[in-house]
């Protein structure tokens, strides 16, 4: 079984376009940190993702042990993505799910293997979950007000033949 950490965009984003169930479909499980999870579940509305959370078997929240790390990278991102980054290297993960920039700059930084949304489309076209991936990535920019370049949007139907 791939062990995969994920941040709270991924989770977001794509419950909000129904397709949530990707996740567990690829990888059977998805740990999220503490404040992922806080995140999600404090708001006074619930976001996206939010009842899965606190309801799916196959997600797991664990607490990030690391504080010392998770406080050194807060100076650069926010509390979620620190611990997501912290979690993934404790636990040895396989991946970490995660879209913004900066965090996927820190990850590479410190050598882990990280996707993001558009990379999980790409894995479940790839393992026949999904047909098409334009469409669900259309889906993503329009209901989830997922940004991507002009440029990344069609490197990524390049990729997926589409």
């Amino acid at each position: 079984m791939i062990v995969v950490v994920s941040d709270t965009s991924p989770i977001t984003s794509l419950a909000a376009i129904a397709q949530l169930d990707l996740l567990r479909q690829l990888y059977q499980k998805v740990i999220i940190p503490q404040a992922v999870y806080d995140e999600m579940a404090s708001l006074s509305k619930a976001v996206p993702g939010t009842i899965e959370v606190q309801t799916s078997a196959w997600i797991e929240t664990r607490q990030a042990e690391n504080r010392v790390l998770v406080a050194r990278l807060q100076e650069e991102l926010d509390i979620g993505e620190s611990e997501a980054i912290a979690l993934a290297i404790e636990i040895k993960a396989d991946r970490l799910l995660i879209d913004e920039a900066p965090g996927r700059t820190i990850a590479a930084q410190l050598e882990l293997k990280f996707t993001g949304v558009l990379g999980v489309l790409l894995a479940a076209k790839h393992k026949g979950i999904i047909s098409l991936v334009k469409p669900v990535m259309d889906d993503l920019i329009v209901r989830s007000s997922f940004r991507v370049s002009n440029q990344v949007y069609m490197e990524i139907l390049k990729i997926a033949g589409e």
